[in-house]
C-alpha cells in the first residue's frame, strides 16, 4: 500500500517532466567578448524548432532573452548560430517545419570586461512532438570565465579546454593540410633529388627517411617551440621572411640546380667520406638534419592558421597544448616527404634500365632554378628592392620551362646525357611518358606568355609576384573603368601608397589602419583588415581566386572600407610612428613588425591570410576573422553576415 501511494505522488511528476534538457556555459574568447552556449538533448521523440527564420515574415521559434541586468553584455546585432543536424519536416498543409532532433546548441555572442561575472536570461523554446507543440522558458545563470590566459586559450580555438587527442588530431590534420600548400612545394623536388644520390638501396632509403622524419618532427616541435617561448610570438614568421633567409635559400637552390643540370657533383672530400663512412657516426646525418631545417623555417611563411594560433598560445604562457599540436603537425606533414625519400632508393634500383633517371636529375635541375626565384622574390618584395618584378619573373620562368620543354624533346644536351635510345629501324624516338611531359612543360610556358601583358595567371598567382611589381597591363584600362565607377567617393588612402598598391583588383585599399578607420567613421561603413603578407602565397590564392571575383569586388566597394596590413614588411617608420608592443615591451620601428603585433593584440592569432571586420569603432563584429577558404560563396556569406552585424548595430 505505501509503495503504490508513493508511485501515486510521483507519476505526476514524471508526466510533468520536460521532455528536453538544457545546460548553459560561457566561454571567453577574448578579454572583452564570449560566447554563452545552450545546449538541448532532446528525448522520447521531441524536435526542436530552430531560432533562424527561414524567411523575412517567418517569426523566429526560438529565441535567447537576457535580464535586464546583463543587457549590455550583448552585441548589439548579435544573431544566434547553431550546431546540430537540422531537419526539414512537411507539416501537412504544403509547408515545412525547420527542427533538430537528438541535440542542438545554440551560441550567441556576448561583450564582457575582463573580470569574472555571470550572465543570466530565458531561453523560449518551441517543439514538436507528433500531433503536439510542447514549448516552455529555460531560465539560466552561467558564470563567465577570468580572462588573461583562459581569453587566449578560448581566441584559438579553445585548445585548453580540448582533449589532448582532440589537438593531436586537429594539429595532424593541418599538417596534412600545410602539405599542399604552395610554399611547401618547393621541398618536394628538393628532397626527391637529394635523396636520389644518398639512397642507394632501399635499406639505406628507408634509414635516411626515417632520419629525415625524426628531424623534422624534432626540429619542427622542439626547436619552433623554443624559439617561439624565448624570442616572442613572430620570431619564426620573422625568419622565413628575412633577407638573409630567403636570399640563402636561393642560393642554395641555385647550387643545387646547376649540380643537378650536370655542371657539377656536390661531394664531400673522399678523406671525410672515408672517415664518416669508418665511423658511421651521426655526422653522417649532418646533411639530412639541415634540410630538415631548411623544411621547418621553410613552412612557417605558410603560417598556416592552426600554427599561428599555436605561436601565440606559446607567446601567451600555455605549454602542453602547443606542444602537442606541434608534434602532430610535424608528424603529418614529414609523412609526405618520408615517402619521398624512400622513393629515391626505388629509382636507383631500376636505373639500370635506362638513362631516364639521369633525365629526371636535370629535369629537378629546371624546377628548382624556377623555384629559387620565389624565394629571391619574397626577399624583393619585403625590402622594396624591385629586382625581380612580375614580369621579369615570368620571363625567367617561361624560359626555364620552354627549355625543360625542349630538353624532353631531346633538342637539348648535358654532360652526361646519353644519346635517345633507338628503334628497330635504328632511328632515335622518344618514349610516349617523356613526350606527355615535354607537352606538359611546354604547355605551361604557353600558358604563363599572357601573363607578361598582366593576365592574372590564377592557377599559379600563388607563386607570382604581386600585381602591382607588374609594369604593363593590357587590362588595366578596362579594369579601372569598370570598376572606378563604383569606388567609395570620400577619404583615399595617403600613407605609403609610394610602396604598396592594392592587391585586389578595383578595390581601393588603404596601408595604414588609423588611416582606415578615419575613412571608415566618414563614410559610416565597416572596416576589413586584411592581414597579409608578400611572401605569404595563400594570400596571393585568396586575392586572385576570392577577392578578384566581381561579386566579391562589388560588395567590398560598395559596402566596405579596406585596409590591407602587411606584416613582413621591411619598411622602417618614421620615428614617430614607432610604438612599443603591448605584449612584449619591445619597440617596433618597421611596418611589419607593427602591423604583426597588432594583429596578435586584435585576434590574438598571428596567421596570413586572415580577414578581420571592425566597426567605425574598431570593435570586432565578429569574435573569429576568416582565414584561408578558397570558397566564393563562404567568402560572400561571411560578408553579409558582417554588413548586417554592422546595419542591426547602427
Amino acid at each position: 500500500m505505501f509503495a503504490l501511494l508513493l508511485w501515486l505522488a510521483v507519476l505526476p511528476a514524471l508526466a510533468q517532466q520536460e521532455p528536453v534538457q538544457f545546460s548553459s556555459s560561457v566561454q571567453r574568447t577574448s578579454d572583452t567578448s564570449a560566447v554563452l552556449i545552450i545546449k538541448a538533448l532532446m528525448k522520447d521523440s521531441m524536435a526542436l524548432f530552430t531560432s533562424q527564420a527561414a524567411s523575412a515574415d517567418d517569426p523566429l521559434i526560438s529565441s535567447i532573452v537576457l535580464d535586464s541586468s546583463s543587457a549590455t553584455l550583448l552585441v548589439s546585432g548579435a544573431i544566434i548560430t547553431e550546431n546540430g543536424q537540422l531537419q526539414t519536416l512537411p507539416d501537412g498543409s504544403g509547408g515545412s517545419y525547420r527542427v533538430y532532433q537528438d541535440s542542438v546548441e545554440f551560441r550567441l555572442p556576448l561583450r564582457v570586461n575582463a573580470e569574472t561575472g555571470s550572465v543570466s536570461g530565458k531561453l523560449v523554446w518551441l517543439g514538436i512532438k507528433g500531433d503536439e507543440f510542447p514549448n516552455g522558458e529555460y531560465p539560466f545563470t552561467a558564470s563567465i570565465p577570468a580572462g588573461s590566459d583562459a581569453a587566449s586559450a578560448a581566441a584559438t580555438g579553445t585548445e585548453e579546454e580540448k582533449s589532448m587527442w582532440q589537438i593531436f588530431l586537429e594539429g595532424f590534420l593541418a599538417g596534412l593540410g600545410a602539405f599542399i600548400m604552395p610554399c611547401i612545394y618547393a621541398m618536394v623536388p628538393v628532397t626527391v633529388s637529394f635523396f636520389t644520390k644518398r639512397s642507394k638501396t632501399r635499406k639505406q632509403g628507408i634509414k635516411n627517411a626515417a632520419v629525415y622524419t625524426g628531424s623534422i618532427i624534432g626540429i619542427f616541435t622542439l626547436i619552433g617551440f623554443l624559439i617561439t617561448v624565448v624570442f616572442g610570438k613572430g620570431a619564426l614568421n620573422e625568419m622565413a621572411s628575412s633577407a638573409w633567409f630567403n636570399v640563402g635559400v636561393f642560393v642554395l637552390f641555385m647550387i643545387f640546380g646547376i649540380s643537378f643540370l650536370g655542371a657539377f657533383e656536390i661531394t664531400l672530400p673522399a678523406s671525410w667520406s672515408n672517415k664518416i663512412d669508418s665511423k658511421s657516426g651521426l655526422n653522417s646525418y649532418s646533411g639530412i638534419f639541415f634540410l630538415a631545417l631548411t623544411l621547418v623555417i621553410v613552412s612557417f611563411s605558410c603560417t598556416v592558421p592552426f600554427i599561428g594560433a599555436l605561436t601565440v598560445l606559446i607567446a601567451k604562457g600555455s605549454f602542453w597544448a602547443p606542444l602537442v599540436g606541434f608534434f602532430a603537425f610535424s608528424l603529418a606533414l614529414s609523412l609526405p616527404f618520408a615517402v619521398f625519400t624512400i622513393f629515391p632508393s626505388l629509382l636507383n634500383n631500376m636505373a639500370k634500365s635506362g638513362d631516364w633517371l639521369n633525365t629526371i636529375k636535370v629535369s629537378l635541375g629546371f624546377i628548382e632554378l624556377a623555384l629559387a626565384l620565389k624565394f629571391f622574390s619574397s626577399a624583393d618584395l619585403a625590402y622594396h628592392w624591385g629586382i625581380l618584378d612580375r614580369e621579369v619573373y615570368l620571363s625567367l620562368w617561361i624560359v626555364i620551362f620552354g627549355l625543360l620543354g625542349l630538353y624532353l624533346l631531346g633538342k637539348l644536351k648535358f654532360h652526361h646525357d646519353n644519346e635517345l635510345p633507338k628503334n628497330d629501324y635504328g632511328q632515335p624516338y622518344l618514349s610516349v611518358t617523356r613526350l606527355f611531359f615535354a607537352i606538359a612543360s611546354l604547355s605551361f610556358t604557353v600558358y604563363m606568355i599572357p601573363g607578361l601583358w598582366g593576365a592574372p595567371l590564377n592557377g599559379i598567382s600563388a607563386w607570382l609576384p604581386e600585381m602591382k611589381t607588374q609594369d604593363f597591363k593590357l587590362a588595366a584600362g578596362n579594369v579601372n573603368s569598370s570598376n572606378t565607377a563604383t569606388l567609395p567617393t570620400g577619404p583615399q588612402p595617403k600613407k605609403y601608397t609610394d610602396l604598396l598598391e592594392s592587391e585586389i583588383p578595383g578595390v581601393n585599399s588603404f596601408f595604414d589602419y588609423d588611416e582606415a578607420l578615419a575613412a571608415a567613421k566618414a563614410l559610416n561603413k565597416p572596416l576589413m583588415i586584411d592581414f597579409t603578407g608578400h611572401s605569404c602565397a595563400n594570400c596571393r590564392k585568396m586575392e586572385r581566386e576570392v577577392l578578384s571575383n566581381p561579386e566579391v569586388m562589388q560588395r567590398l566597394q560598395n559596402d566596405f572600407v579596406v585596409v590591407s596590413l602587411y606584416v613582413d614588411d621591411k619598411f622602417q617608420l618614421p620615428e614617430n610612428e614607432w610604438t612599443t608592443s603591448k605584449l612584449d615591451g619591445k619597440v617596433l620601428k618597421r611596418m611589419g613588425e607593427k602591423n604583426l603585433d597588432f594583429e596578435v593584440a586584435l585576434t590574438n592569432n598571428n596567421a596570413q591570410p586572415y580577414y578581420v571586420f571592425v566597426d567605425t569603432e574598431g570593435k570586432l563584429l565578429t569574435p573569429e576573422g576568416y582565414g584561408y577558404n578558397p570558397s566564393i560563396p563562404g567568402f560572400l556569406a561571411h560578408l553579409d553576415k558582417v554588413k548586417k552585424l554592422f546595419t542591426d548595430k547602427k
